[in-house]
């Protein structure tokens, strides 16, 4: 097999859990369904991600959820619930979400360029 063949899926995010969304992405990303899949290789297929504002959320994750950033300086710890972060980048919510499912190797970053999100 000297081609790698790569579909696009297109994935509808209205009323879904947003954690069972991102392993099904996941599994698309890495291309896990295909006969000649391999831990190795890079054989996933693309995957775009429609009406991600529709997410649903279950239980007080919204405002008990935490996200963190720094900027660097002494003192520039940021921090930002949940509600906060996907009200003002709702698509980024996801995608971090399925960057730490993605296994941490050379792989990762060639495998969340295939990914795209449409708010």
């Amino acid at each position: 097999m000297n081609q790698i063949v790569r579909k696009t899926h297109t994935v509808d995010a209205t009323s879904k859990a947003p954690g069972r969304l991102a392993t099904e992405i996941v599994y698309l990303l890495e291309g896990k369904g295909k006969a000649y899949f391999a831990p190795h290789m890079d054989v996933g297929d693309f995957v775009i991600v429609k009406n991600i504002k529709k997410l649903r959320f279950t239980g007080r994750k919204l405002k008990n959820k935490t996200y963190y950033r720094h900027s660097g300086y002494l003192g520039g710890l940021k921090a930002e619930t949940l509600d906060k972060f996907f009200e003002r980048k709702p698509g980024e919510v996801l995608r971090k979400m399925i960057l730490g499912m993605l296994p941490k190797n050379r792989l990762r970053p060639l495998q969340i360029k295939r990914l795209k999100v449409e708010v």
